[in-house]
């Protein structure tokens, strides 16, 4: 139990889905219990992903109401915003967001992968495999303000042009849980060691070992061994009704990896605390 309460403790949850949330209905809890437990629990930071919106706002009003900085805002650049809207990218970023989210369910990947239409969502890529103008704009935004950058749902060539790109200028990029999702890995292993190569984060979400278990504790371990706790993070992705309160699943998750997998304390440390650390200090 003490290792536990010492890996709790300013401890960073990278991924998080909280109420209000106007389109995918209900949420496990809403932000200002989500920021109480997260807070008692020693937490240092919770990362707070709408699908929808820009949380900044509602973010700042549950850190003045309980005096904390506990809950960090973000943005996911999906139809609801715009898309690729450099504007509203700046104005976040001028409101104190930290995390800058490519499309997610508005992904031309995404809904191609959903069995629609080729020609539907929004690509970060042109026709020739170039950055569009747009999304050139936003990384220069974020590089202006520090800001993160994660991958979201877009397509593997996506993910290695915008992160090659990115840690060019010097952006942290987290590439969004590419191995687990409802279609499998987006990359492999082997992929996945290139893009930390250059100094990307990989994330594994504890969301994808529960029901129906598209990862195993144990295969997230074996990843995390094959690319280096030094460049990955654990987040729990958690929010949705039929999974926990993010907080006691982080501290699941923390469990979980401890009892059924060979990952070590240090090397949760690293990915739950050192990393996400670095990351968010960047900003």
């Amino acid at each position: 139990m003490a290792t536990l309460d010492n890996l709790m403790v300013d401890a960073i949850d990278l991924h998080v889905h909280g109420a209000p949330e106007p389109i995918e209905g209900p949420r496990r809890v809403n932000l200002f219990e989500l920021a109480q437990q997260a807070k008692a629990a020693g937490m240092k930071g919770v990362v707070i992903k709408s699908l929808r919106f820009g949380t900044v706002p509602v973010t700042a009003l549950v850190n003045e109401i309980i005096d904390s900085h506990i809950l960090i805002g973000s943005l996911v650049l999906n139809q609801d915003v715009g898309g690729l809207n450099p504007e509203i990218v700046e104005t976040q970023a001028r409101s104190g967001a930290k995390v800058i989210w490519l499309p997610t369910f508005s992904a031309s990947a995404h809904i191609q992968a959903n069995g629609k239409g080729k020609d539907q969502g929004i690509s970060i890529l042109d026709q020739n495999g170039k950055i569009v103008p747009e999304m050139a704009k936003i990384l220069q935004i974020i590089n202006k303000h520090k800001l993160v950058l994660a991958t979201g749902h877009v397509s593997k060539p996506e993910v290695f042009a915008v992160t090659t790109e990115a840690r060019r200028q010097g952006i942290e990029v987290i590439i969004t849980h590419p191995l687990a999702g409802p279609r499998g890995a987006l990359i492999s292993t082997d992929e996945a060691r290139e893009l930390a190569e250059i100094g990307a984060y990989i994330e594994f979400t504890f969301a994808h070992c529960m029901p129906p278990m598209m990862m195993s504790p144990e295969e997230m371990a074996v990843c995390v061994k094959a690319i280096g706790a030094e460049h990955c993070v654990l987040s729990t992705d958690f929010g949705q009704l039929f999974n926990p309160p993010a907080t006691e699943g982080f501290r699941m998750m923390l469990t979980t990896l401890l009892e059924f997998s060979n990952l070590t304390e240090d090397e949760l440390s690293i990915m739950v605390k050192v990393n996400p650390g670095k990351i968010l200090g960047h900003t």
